[in-house]
């Protein structure tokens, strides 16, 4: 009997859980449609539990659209589908970290649950505006005209009555927007770490329904900002021309995110941290010349301007020491130069005394020379401070699309309205992470990959992505405007040219392949630049690698399970059924094939090195170094067996039908036990 059931968890019991984990009394067990056991939630044990704070009032505030119940269902139901590895379309499969995932996001999303739950630092989406001509997602294909209705909000799910609305309103457009969204926001959320964020590009057609789902899905309190994108002016106004965009951003823990350090590095720290250091002990000069450099620099009305002043510690500014909040305590404070009382701020002090006496013996207050000022707070500027991200960027929509062209070698870019990669990659910064993971999940033409690779060349990064685009079909439309059709026919041009498939993913990989061997090339002058320097005798150029950069991904395709349906009732069985019940994998499906599929479902990764190697004339997979070793052919023997179990994996994985009967399958087992004993057990798992 197979240890893998082919499907993922399912995400209503995976709730179940986590309401179990909080409070056990109040899940129960049950038997399913099948007649297996399954947990259940005692809504009166609950209800009990909660007391007076249940309500059944009607009247209150709820975020709600039609089909939201349905929504909700699609993002707990399981599925059984798989990814397939396809090596031929990779990029260095054998080193790469980065994974592009081709196929409906969706189904994708859960099957990269298990794996990378609570691993990723970092969403980024664009996903369709809903202008009325973007391509939606339906997540349900097989749905009858009846649940249409229910869907479409004509019809009331739960007494089966028709609403009296029409079904052609422009809500019906956000209904089926927002139903395609819950899910993926829902699945995204359980992929975030605590201190995790995803920022959510978005124009006016929807952000106000962003906002709601980000709410309901990450809580009101996880909200963090909703940052303007100003842009290139739009060619049609009425009353106002709109320049501006939207970036929604949410995250999954408010108070782990203030843990975590996120902000972004300015380069001009480091030019007045060199001033600092070239002035000595002369803090008058140091300061004559940072006055030089922010006029010269034409940054005298900039913040960093304020930081004028220099001491034995460094470069500051001054701020108030009163409370803003008008709050703070009036006690008295001595002001060590002149012996005396300090001058009270009328709103109260900002800081406690002992806070007070830390400041004071650390030097950080500038104390006045007579007793008719209030004293101040000295801020130092340091090359490693980091500035918070603002909620405004200016972007040039035209750069992005000359690069993509010059990029692609087209007179006309082959992707409408590429992102702005140095945005992208501000926010990747922002997560000051060097190590963390990426997702995006509505990847397009693959910004985003671009802009992790071009900030771990920056700062010698080695952060991974993860790319998820369905492969749309890209074809004229009479819908599309001429601008648009130019597009479209760039991208068809340029895709039959390179004997590629005309789809989105397509202009997706080569865009990422051709970036990846654009850093790669400005690495290694870099990297020659520092070598030459070092042969002259200097230190070498600071910040560049020894490594290249991981320019590489692994191309998986969403498929249909590696595995037959063989779950049938028992009268369902029939006699002509059972040969094809002896062997459950599918023909054609490869041994490497099933090697993704079982890590993915023991919820291993799928991006650490993979090796082939030949064992007693057998294909064995050793992964990540030995951790797992995986054989696939018929014929397994005790020999065999123990030569895999001497190398003391973590995991061992073989099929059933590899074995001759039951009892060889068990001396497996047993094998492994024996060999590797209790201290390092193999856990091993048959298909």
């Amino acid at each position: 009997m197979s240890d893998f059931t082919g499907e993922t968890k399912d995400g209503t019991q995976g709730n179940i859980e986590e309401l179990m984990r909080l409070f056990p009394q109040v899940v129960t067990e049950t038997k399913d449609g099948n007649g297996r056991l399954v947990r259940s939630v005692d809504f009166v044990a609950l209800r009990e539990l909660l007391g007076d704070d249940t309500s059944e009032n009607d009247e209150r505030y709820d975020f709600t659209w039609a089909g939201k119940k349905e929504a909700m269902r699609e993002a707990a139901r399981p599925t059984r589908k798989t990814l397939r590895p396809c090596k031929e379309e990779s990029k260095n499969w054998d080193t790469t970290r980065n994974l592009y995932i081709e196929g409906d996001n969706l189904e994708a999303l859960k099957i990269l649950e298990n794996t990378y739950h609570g691993q990723v630092k970092m969403i980024y989406i664009d996903p369709p505006y809903n202008t009325g001509k973007d391509f939606i997602y339906h997540d349900d294909t097989s749905r009858s005209k009846h649940e249409e209705k229910i869907v479409a909000g004509e019809i009331d799910e739960e007494t089966d009555e028709r609403f009296t609305i029409n079904p052609e309103t422009n809500g019906r457009y956000h209904s089926d927007w927002c139903s395609m969204m819950y899910p993926r926001l829902v699945l995204a959320r359980k992929l975030l770490r605590d201190d995790g964020v995803i920022f959510i590009s978005i124009d006016d057609n929807e952000v106000k329904n962003v906002r709601e789902l980000g709410n309901y899905v990450f809580g009101e309190t996880n909200f963090i900002a909703q940052i303007v994108v100003d842009a290139t002016p739009k060619n049609d106004p009425y009353v106002v021309s709109t320049a501006h965009e939207y970036c929604v951003v949410f995250c999954k823990n408010v108070g782990k995110i203030k843990e975590a350090g996120y902000g972004v590095h300015n380069p001009l720290y480091d030019q007045v941290v060199q001033i600092y250091n070239n002035g000595g002990a002369n803090y008058a000069q140091i300061e004559v010349e940072l006055k030089k450099f922010y006029k010269d620099a034409s940054l005298q009305d900039d913040n960093i301007a304020n930081y004028k002043y220099a001491d034995e510690r460094g470069v500051f500014r001054t701020g108030p020491l009163d409370d803003p909040q008008s709050s703070g305590p009036k006690d008295e404070r001595i002001n060590p130069l002149t012996g005396n009382k300090c001058m009270t701020p009328t709103r109260g002090w900002g800081c406690s005394p002992a806070t007070w006496e830390v400041w004071k013996k650390n030097g950080e207050i500038l104390f006045p020379k007579d007793d008719e000022h209030l004293p101040s707070r000295k801020v130092y500027i340091t090359s490693d401070r980091l500035d918070v991200m603002r909620a405004y960027f200016k972007v040039q929509t035209r750069k992005d699309t000359d690069a993509l062209k010059k990029l692609f070698g087209t007179s006309v870019a082959p992707f409408s309205n590429p992102k702005p990669m140095e945005m992208i990659r501000t926010f990747v910064e922002n997560c000051s992470d060097a190590n963390m993971l990426v997702v995006d999940f509505f990847s397009g033409s693959g910004t985003t990959f671009h802009a992790v690779l071009s900030q771990n060349c920056m700062d010698n990064g080695h952060r991974k992505v993860i790319l998820i685009q369905l492969p749309e079909k890209i074809e004229e439309s009479s819908r599309q405007s001429n601008k648009e059709r130019k597009v479209t026919q760039a991208a068809v041009q340029f895709l039959m040219e390179h004997g590629l498939p005309c789809n989105v993913c397509e202009i997706g990989k080569e865009r990422i392949r051709r970036a990846g061997e654009k850093i790669l090339a400005e690495w290694t002058e870099k990297l020659k630049s520092r070598e030459n320097e070092l042969a002259l005798g200097g230190d070498g150029a600071a910040g560049v690698s020894a490594l290249p950069p991981d320019i590489g991904f692994r191309v998986f395709k969403v498929s249909d399970s590696n595995m037959e349906d063989v779950f049938y009732s028992p009268n369902e069985v029939t006699q002509t059924m059972l040969p094809g019940m002896v062997n459950n994998v599918k023909e054609g499906r490869t041994g490497l094939d099933l090697l993704i599929s079982t890590r993915l479902e023991w919820g291993l990764s799928i991006d650490c090195p993979i090796d082939e190697e030949t064992v007693d004339g057998k294909t064995v997979f050793s992964v990540d170094g030995g951790q797992m070793l995986a054989c696939f052919e018929t014929g397994i023997t005790d020999a065999f067996v123990k030569k895999l179990a001497m190398r003391k994996p973590q995991f061992a994985i073989f099929r059933d039908i590899d074995f001759k009967d039951s009892a060889a399958k068990i001396n497996a087992r047993e094998i492994f036990k024996a060999v590797c004993g209790k201290d390092a057990p193999t856990e091993v798992r048959f298909l």
